[in-house]
C-alpha cells in the first residue's frame, strides 16, 4: 500500500510562447504536502505518462522519493546530507489521456510538447543541469524519441513496448519506432527498462526488452523484469507498475542516487545497485580483508559435513575442507545461503546485523597459521524466502524483501587443497541462519524431445529445459527435519528474465518465457530460446524434490498465441474476405450469396490455401514477415500457419453471422427505405458536389476514418434496401436506364427467386417514357445487388478495425481538448475516396456490371478485383 499527500502545481509560464501545443497539453510540478517546500529546489525529473495515462501517475514514485530524502517533514535524512545529495523535483506532462498507442500523429504531438517541456524545465535551473526522463508505457517511447540529447542524463522506462508497437496499424508509428531503434543502438545515454512479465496484460513483455542489452559491455542498456528484481520477485501489471510499493521505492531511490553522480560510470553503478536482478555481480562490492587465523580462532569441520548455523551469535570463522577432485570429474562449487543477513554489499532491505564473508584458506608451511584470501563469487544475489504453506507472492501484498536470503556461489579451482573459510559476524542479535556446503556440479541429462512434451509430457530427474507446466514430486520419509530454506524453483529463460516459484508436492507450476516472440528481432547470436531450471534448497529435509513432470499447457499456449497474432489474424481475414468477393463474381452475371461463397471456399479453396500457407511458413523469411518467427519451431511453423488459416476462416464466418444478426432488426425497422431511383443530370451533379464537400471536410477538419465509418453505415442501409425488391417512388427502372444484355431470367435465379414475394415489386409504367422492366426481371437484379452488397459490406466490416482506433483517438481528443483543437494527420482524402464512390454507386440499387465486356477478360478482371482491393488496403492503410 502506498501512502502520500499529493499536490500539483500548474506551470502556467509554460504557455504558447514555448509551444503551440500548450493550449492542448499542460505541465505540472509534484509536491508532497507538509514534507517538502512548494518551490523547485533540487534535481529535475520529468515523468511522461503512457497511452490514456495521467500526470497524476507520478505521485507514487514522487512521494516515495520525498519521504526517503526527508526523514521527517522538512528534515533531510542524514544519509543524504553527508553526501550533499539534492531533493528531486518531479515534473509531469499531462496529455489529457490521449490514446497515443493507436495514432502516430498524436505521438508526434506528445514528442514535440515534451521536447519543449524539457527546455522550459532546464531554463529554471543553473546552467549545465541535466534532467532524468522517466516514462511509463508509451511515455517511454516518447522519452526515447527525445534522444540523442545532451540535456538528458538517464532514461528509465516502465512497461514500455520498445521493439514492437501495441497496435501495428499506423505507418507513422512504425517510422517513430525505426528512429527509436537507431537511438537505442547508438546513443550513449544510459537506458533501463523495467518489464512486468506475463502479469502485464496490456503489452507482450518481449517487446519491453531493450535491443542489445549491454550485460557484456558497450552502451548501457539494461532490461529488468520485476519477477527478477531483488525485493519484488513477482510479475507486475501494466498500470500497477507505477504504484507497486516494491517497485516505486526502488525506482525513487535510484533517481535519488543518480542525483549525486557526475559521470556515466557512476550513473551505471547507481542503476545497477538499486535496480538489480541478480544476473550480474555487484560492481562496487565491499572489499574482503585477508585473514590470518591461529589455533583457537576457527572451527574446522570434518569430512562432508555441511555448515548449518541457526541463530548464530558473536563472530567466528568456520573451515570446510576441500575434497580432492580427479581430472575427469566435474568441478566443485561452494554454495552459501544467508538468511536476512549480508554478503559483500548484497543484503535484504532492513537487514539484520549479520555479515558473512567467504575465503579460500590454506595452512602456512612454517607454522600452524591458516592464511585466507578472498574467494570471488560466480553468483551473488538475493533470493526470496517463501513461507511454507502460504502463497508466494502474497496476493495484493507481494513479497517481503526483509525476509530475503543471500545466495553466494563460487567455483573452486582445480588442484587447490585446503579449506573454504566462512566468517560469520552476527553480533548479539541471535537471529537469522547460515548454511553452506561444498557440492559437485552435476548435469542431469534426459533424452526428451519437443514431441514428447507436446504429446504426453516427459518425466525426468530434477532438471530439464523447455517446459510449460511443471509438477514436482516430493520424497516421502518416515522421519525428517523441517528445512531452513524450503525448495525454491528458479526458472531462467534469459539473462534479464528470472522467475521464482515455491515448490510443493503435486502443485502445478506454469512456466512462460519472453526470450523470443513473433515479429520481435532476435537479440543476437547468443539469444536463449530455452528454459533453464534450478532448485535451491538448504539440504536434505522433508521437502526434498525427487522428480518433476513436464508437459505443455494447451489452453495457456493458445492464449499466448492469440495475444501475439491479432494483427496477423486481421490481415489474413481481410485476405480471405477479398478472395470470397473475387470468387463471388460469376461469368454469367449472377452473384453468389455470401453463404454460398463461404461454402465453396471452405470445401474447395481453403484446403489449397492451407497447403500454400504451410509451405510459405517453412521459408526462412525472418522475424519481420509472415508469421514473424525464426526456424526454432521447425515444421511446427507450417502447423501454425495452417491453424491460422482455419482460425481466420472461422472468424470470417462468425463476423458474417454477426452481420446477419444486425440485418434482421434493420429489415423490420427499415421496410420503408428504398434505393435511389435512376439519376438525372441534376441529381448526379448533387451527388458529385456532396462527395467533393465530404473530401474537403476531410482535408480540413475530420480524419478520413470518419468518412469510412459513414460509408459503412450507408452500406448497411444499402444491403437492407436490396434485401427485397421494392417499388420506386415516381419512376421505375427502364430498359433505357438498366442494362439489358444477358440479363438473367427468373428461372436462372433458382431458389433466390422463389423466396422473394412477387407482390413486393409493383410497377408504375405511367411515370416512364420507356418500357419498364417486368417485376419478374427485377427480382434477379435485386438478388444480385443484394449479394454483391453483402460481400462488400463484409469486406468493409473487416476493414473497420483499421479505422476504429483513430476514430477513438479523434473522439477522445475532442472530448478532452475541445472542438477547436486541431487534429494532426489522417486528412488524406485519397485513402477513402474510392470507398465513397463505390458506396454511392451501390446505393442506386444496382450491382456492378460484370458482363458488358468479353466474358473471359472480364471474368479475370472481376476475380482480380478483390486482390487489387486487398493490395490497396495493404499499401495505403498500412496493414
Amino acid at each position: 500500500m502506498s501512502w502520500m499527500s499529493p499536490s500539483y502545481l500548474l506551470q502556467s509560464e509554460f504557455n504558447t510562447s514555448w509551444t503551440p501545443l500548450a493550449s492542448r497539453y499542460s505541465l505540472w510540478l509534484y509536491r508532497e504536502v507538509e514534507w517538502e517546500p512548494s518551490q523547485a529546489m533540487g534535481l529535475p525529473v520529468l515523468f511522461i505518462p503512457g497511452n490514456a495515462g495521467s500526470s497524476h501517475q507520478v505521485r507514487s514514485i514522487a512521494s516515495s522519493a520525498a519521504r526517503q530524502y526527508f526523514s521527517s517533514p522538512f528534515v533531510v535524512s542524514h544519509e543524504f546530507t553527508r553526501r550533499g545529495a539534492k531533493p528531486i523535483d518531479f515534473y509531469a506532462v499531462e496529455f489529457n489521456e490521449d490514446l497515443s498507442a493507436f495514432h502516430g500523429a498524436t505521438l508526434d504531438s506528445q514528442i514535440a510538447y515534451t521536447s519543449a517541456a524539457v527546455e522550459y524545465i532546464l531554463s529554471r535551473y543553473a546552467p549545465n543541469t541535466h534532467i532524468i526522463i522517466m516514462g511509463h508505457s508509451m511515455g517511454g517511447v516518447v522519452g526515447t524519441a527525445l534522444l540523442p540529447s545532451r540535456n538528458i542524463s538517464a532514461l528509465i522506462t516502465m512497461s514500455t513496448p520498445h521493439t514492437l508497437p501495441p497496435a501495428r496499424f499506423d505507418a507513422r508509428i512504425a517510422e517513430i519506432y525505426n528512429q527509436n531503434r537507431k537511438a537505442l543502438r547508438e546513443d550513449e545515454t544510459p537506458i533501463l527498462s523495467i518489464c512486468g512479465g506475463a502479469t502485464d496484460m496490456m503489452i507482450p513483455s518481449e517487446s519491453c526488452i531493450l535491443p542489445g542489452d549491454s550485460r557484456e559491455g558497450g552502451v548501457y542498456r539494461r532490461t529488468v523484469f520485476t519477477s527478477a528484481l531483488e525485493g519484488a520477485w513477482t510479475g507486475v501489471g501494466h498500470r500497477e507498475m507505477v504504484w507497486c510499493h516494491q517497485i516505486r521505492w526502488r525506482v525513487a531511490r535510484a533517481v535519488l542516487e543518480l542525483g549525486v553522480t557526475h559521470t556515466a560510470e557512476e550513473r551505471v553503478r547507481a542503476l545497477d545497485r538499486w535496480l538489480r536482478d541478480g544476473s550480474l555481480l555487484p560492481s562496487d562490492g565491499d572489499s574482503v580483508r585477508d585473514l590470518s587465523l591461529k589455533a583457537g580462532e576457527y572451527d574446522a569441520l570434518s569430512g562432508d559435513l555441511q555448515l548449518v548455523l541457526d541463530r548464530p551469535l558473536g563472530k567466528r570463522t568456520y573451515l570446510l575442507p576441500i575434497p580432492s577432485v580427479r581430472d575427469e570429474e566435474n568441478s566443485r562449487t561452494f554454495v552459501l545461503y544467508v538468511s536476512r543477513g549480508g554478503v559483500s554489499n548484497v543484503s535484504p532491505h532492513h537487514a539484520l546485523n549479520l555479515r558473512v564473508s567467504v575465503h579460500l584458506c590454506a595452512e602456512h608451511s612454517t607454522d600452524e597459521t591458516v592464511l585466507c584470501n578472498s574467494l570471488a563469487p560466480t553468483s551473488l544475489k538475493l533470493l526470496p524466502a517463501p513461507i511454507p504453506g502460504k502463497p508466494f507472492p502474497v496476493p495484493d501484498e507481494g513479497a517481503d524483501e526483509s525476509e530475503g536470503v543471500v545466495f553466494f556461489e563460487a567455483e573452486l579451482p582445480r588442484g587447490v587443497e585446503g579449506w573454504v573459510g566462512v566468517t560469520v559476524d552476527a553480533g548479539n542479535d541471535g537471529s537469522g541462519w547460515v548454511t553452506g556446503a561444498i557440492d559437485q556440479v552435476r548435469n542431469v541429462k534426459s533424452e526428451l524431445s519437443l514431441w514428447d512434451l507436446l504429446f504426453g509430457g516427459g518425466k525426468i530427474s530434477l532438471l530439464q529445459l523447455l517446459v510449460y507446466r511443471l509438477v514436482p514430486k516430493m520424497g516421502e520419509y518416515s522421519s525428517c527435519a523441517a528445512p531452513l530454506f524450503s525448495p525454491l524453483l528458479v526458472h531462467t529463460s534469459q539473462a534479464s528474465e528470472i522467475h521464482y516459484y515455491r515448490l510443493a508436492s503435486d502443485q502445478p507450476i506454469f512456466l512462460h518465457t519472453h526470450s523470443s516472440a513473433p515479429y520481435v528481432p532476435h537479440q543476437g547470436p547468443n539469444a536463449s530460446h530455452g528454459l533453464y531450471l534450478t532448485i535451491h534448497s538448504s539440504g536434505p529435509s522433508c521437502q526434498d524434490v525427487t522428480v518433476v513432470f513436464l508437459s505443455v499447457d494447451w489452453w495457456a499456449s493458445v492464449g499466448r498465441i492469440g495475444t501475439r497474432y491479432p494483427t496477423t489474424l486481421l490481415s489474413w481475414g481481410i485476405g480471405i474476405v477479398s478472395l470470397l468477393l473475387s470468387h463471388s463474381w460469376r461469368l454469367d452475371g449472377q452473384q453468389m450469396s455470401v453463404y454460398a461463397s463461404l461454402s465453396v471456399f471452405v470445401r474447395h479453396r481453403m484446403p489449397a490455401l492451407m497447403a500454400i500457407a504451410g509451405v510459405i511458413a517453412l521459408l526462412p523469411l525472418g522475424p519481420n514477415y509472415y508469421l514473424g518467427i525464426g526456424d526454432e519451431l521447425g515444421v511446427l511453423r507450417a502447423v501454425l500457419a495452417v491453424f491460422f488459416v482455419g482460425v481466420a476462416t472461422g472468424m470470417v464466418c462468425v463476423s458474417w453471422w454477426g452481420l446477419m444478426a444486425l440485418m434482421w432488426p434493420l429489415r423490420l425497422l427499415g421496410r420503408g427505405f428504398i434505393p435511389r431511383g435512376p439519376e438525372d443530370r441534376v441529381r448526379r451533379s448533387t451527388v458529385i458536389i456532396s462527395i467533393v464537400l465530404v473530401l474537403a471536410l476531410i482535408l480540413l477538419f475530420v480524419p478520413w476514418q470518419v468518412a469510412f465509418l459513414g460509408c459503412w453505415v450507408i452500406q448497411v442501409l444499402n444491403c437492407n434496401a436490396t434485401s427485397r425488391p421494392k417499388s420506386y417512388p415516381g419512376s421505375v427502372p427502364t430498359l433505357a436506364s438498366t442494362p439489358t444484355s444477358r440479363t438473367p431470367t427468373c428461372e436462372q435465379d433458382g431458389k433466390a427467386s422463389d423466396e422473394d414475394d412477387p407482390s413486393a415489386a409493383p410497377s408504375s409504367p405511367s411515370s416512364s417514357r420507356s418500357p419498364s422492366i417486368p417485376s419478374h426481371m427485377l427480382k434477379p437484379m435485386f438478388a444480385n445487388a443484394h449479394n454483391q452488397n453483402m460481400h462488400i459490406l463484409l469486406l468493409m466490416t473487416w476493414l473497420l478495425p483499421l479505422a476504429a482506433p483513430v476514430l477513438a483517438v479523434w473522439v477522445r481528443t475532442i472530448h478532452t481538448a475541445g472542438y477547436t483543437t486541431p487534429f494532426n494527420g489522417d486528412h488524406n482524402a485519397f485513402k477513402v475516396a474510392p470507398v465513397l464512390m463505390l458506396v454511392d454507386f451501390l446505393s442506386r440499387g444496382r450491382p456492378l456490371e460484370t458482363t458488358t465486356y468479353d466474358a473471359g477478360a472480364m471474368g479475370m478482371a472481376c476475380r482480380g478485383c478483390g486482390c487489387v482491393f486487398w493490395g490497396w488496403t495493404v499499401g495505403v492503410w498500412g496493414v
